[in-house]
């Protein structure tokens, strides 16, 4: 018994103390970038709409959505939900980075392509450019085989 007690007093003393531990690290605080022109791109479907805010580079900002904003099912899909989108990202767009002046990259056939846009002009971000991206396909599907009588 006299061994263990000795054994915990050793550990006690040669512990390490406040003094000689390391100090903790403090880190840095991020400055906020400032990016006054960008992209917009507005990926329209037929069951959501996705509206993403990026630096000139194509670095993304910030990003909203219908299905993100609280609109669930067959209401993504709509002109209004794609709206609301479309402000919730310009405004965190705006607040965060000063976003200011954007080039428009519209991809998709969904009810979401005009409202998007229409909601940047009343946010008082200058479109300087709408470009319309949707992949257009070369030579289409397979067709069915030849039917034999």
């Amino acid at each position: 018994m006299a061994d263990i007690e000795e054994t915990t007093i050793t550990t006690e003393a040669t512990a390490p103390t406040a003094a000689t531990a390391p100090a903790p690290v403090t880190k840095k605080k991020k400055s906020k970038r400032s990016v006054a022109y960008g992209q917009v791109h507005v990926l329209a479907t037929f069951n959501n709409t996705i509206v993403s805010f990026t630096d000139a580079n194509g670095g993304l900002l910030t990003s909203s959505s219908a299905g993100a904003c609280g609109f669930r099912g067959s209401k993504k899909g709509t002109a209004y939900a794609a709206q609301v989108a479309a402000e919730r990202a310009a405004q965190a767009a705006k607040q965060q980075y000063g976003f200011s002046k954007a080039d428009v990259f519209i991809k998709g056939v969904g009810l979401g392509r005009d409202a998007a846009v229409r909601v940047l002009a009343g946010m008082d971000i200058q479109v300087d450019s709408i470009k319309d991206v949707t992949g257009v396909p070369h030579g289409g599907v397979r067709p069915k085989k030849a039917r034999r009588i």
